[in-house]
């Protein structure tokens, strides 16, 4: 059993309180869902159950934290690796191997599991969690939703009674989802009490017993499933919630384009270092205007497939043309830009205005556009800024704001809205949808129903790097729909 009585907590150098007075009690076998606006505390809350806050998290704690009835403060760090397992919203920061299978044993290894008893987890983990074809593999080679299976795999497998979970399914394809849901499910009939972070929780439907509302580090609010699920509009968006189920989610009509093909995609494959092909014979063609959604299994080739169109690999067979002219890999990286999914590894200068002028330097206009730039995105007062003092938000539009100063024609978001609450997503699904209509071709590469259904007109789905569908949003919404 988890119970926090009267906890307070603030990170080292924060000037605020992280979580305030927060009283919370989950009985064994309970599945409790944590949710509310990004920055509420609801990560905070999964780090003390999971004994990270304070060991390897700093600062102030106050109240009561027990783990079937025994203090956290006293026990000792392989008492709570034992009792409870954590998978962390990006599951890298959690890997401590460089191989998927070394990685699924590790905690098995430290524990002290028996070897043959080790490698009958791992095999049992990997059917469960559909891993097998994982397995002997570089974690470098793997698509962020391989990662986050992986991640799962490797807390499967030593099974501990209590289970926490941050955003797993924030990069999971739809069958992963579906797949992550019976695994809990079936933690659940084995009696272990699971807490699951979440944004998207429709998947969730058929396991949680209780929901949690954190606002502002506070709990604001707490019910049963039944009675979330009947929230009126207004509350739900004042909580900044996604819709319950996708089949709530409605595209928001016909989207003017341009006559004019811009982008025109023929027989494009590619292949890494002689390997089979990632991405075999797509064929499409794109207008100013779109925005068009790149979906399909998890390493189906969605992002290779955007890195050739971004210039940042050479297709191996095929051409690429803009507006009737053929287009070199160089040519490509001129006029397109790459919205990362963590936009860390795309952020270099000193202070925000200093990474919108990157490249713009030459342009007598730069320090005005910059401004207008940082308007239009809300980065207002912000120019000054470090990049890395921003929170993921911010970052992610300075990177937009960059490919705005670039005026970038063809522009590619990875999991843009992974990890956002209702709120966020509604500001991303809306800016998305103005750098389009501003006449760019726009690419999302994406898992989540309600951005397509929000901001896209068409949805590119990849399976087995061959295109499968190419599908109208507005005409075609419910067997859109039926891919989530």
């Amino acid at each position: 059993m988890i119970s926090i009585e009267n906890v307070s907590f603030r990170y080292a150098g924060a000037e605020t309180q992280n979580v305030s007075s927060l009283n919370l009690r989950v009985p064994k076998g309970e599945c409790v869902l944590i949710c509310g606006p990004s920055g509420s505390g609801k990560t905070t809350v999964a780090r003390l159950i999971g004994g990270l806050i304070p060991r390897f998290f700093g600062g102030k704690l106050t109240g009561s934290l027990k783990l079937n009835g025994k203090d956290m403060r006293n026990m000792t760090v392989e008492e709570i690796t034992s009792t409870v397992g954590s998978v962390f919203q990006d599951p890298r920061s959690q890997f401590f191997t460089t191989d998927t299978t070394s990685e699924i044993a590790f905690t098995c290894e430290n524990m002290g599991v028996p070897r043959d008893e080790m490698l009958d987890r791992i095999a049992l983990s990997s059917y469960v969690l559909d891993v097998s074809g994982l397995l002997e593999r570089s974690i470098f080679d793997l698509s962020s939703g391989e990662r986050q299976r992986v991640a799962i795999g490797s807390v499967h497998a030593y099974s501990p009674p209590i289970l926490v979970f941050d955003e797993p399914s924030a990069n999971l394809d739809p069958e992963s989802t579906r797949r992550l849901a019976q695994v809990l499910g079936t933690l659940k009939e084995e009696g272990r009490t699971v807490v699951v972070v979440e944004h998207r929780f429709g998947y969730l439907s058929d396991l949680i017993g209780r929901v949690v509302v954190m606002m502002d580090g506070r709990k604001e609010a707490e019910m049963s499933y039944a009675e979330f699920l009947a929230m009126d509009s207004a509350t739900r968006e004042r909580y900044c919630l996604r819709q319950a189920t996708c089949g709530h989610a409605h595209s928001k009509g016909a989207r003017k384009v341009t006559s004019l093909p811009r982008l025109d995609i023929s027989s494009v494959s590619f292949s890494y270092k002689r390997d089979r092909e990632v991405i075999r014979g797509v064929s499409l063609k794109a207008c100013g205007g779109e925005v068009i959604a790149l979906v399909g299994p998890n390493g189906s080739g969605k992002t290779t497939l955007a890195n050739v169109l971004c210039g940042l690999r050479r297709p191996t067979r095929g051409s690429i043309s803009v507006n009737g002219r053929r287009m070199s890999p160089k040519s490509l990286r001129r006029m397109s830009y790459f919205v990362m999914q963590d936009a860390d590894y795309q952020l270099f200068g000193e202070s925000v205005e200093a990474e919108l002028m990157l490249g713009a330097e030459a342009c007598r206009d730069a320090g005005e556009r910059v401004g207008q730039v940082c308007k239009r995105l809300g980065l207002a007062g912000l120019e000054s800024r470090h990049p890395a003092s921003l929170s993921g938000g911010q970052k992610q539009r300075v990177t937009i704001g960059v490919a705005l100063m670039k005026r970038s024609e063809i522009m590619v978001f990875d999991e843009p809205t992974s990890g956002l609450d209702g709120l966020n997503l509604r500001r991303v699904s809306n800016l998305i949808r103005s750098l389009a209509d501003d006449g760019r071709v726009v690419f999302v590469i994406t898992h989540d129903c309600e951005l397509v259904m929000g901001c896209c007109t068409r949805a590119i789905q990849l399976v087995d790097g061959e295109l499968s569908a190419d599908m109208d949003v507005c005409l075609e919404g419910s067997a859109i729909l039926a891919l989530f």
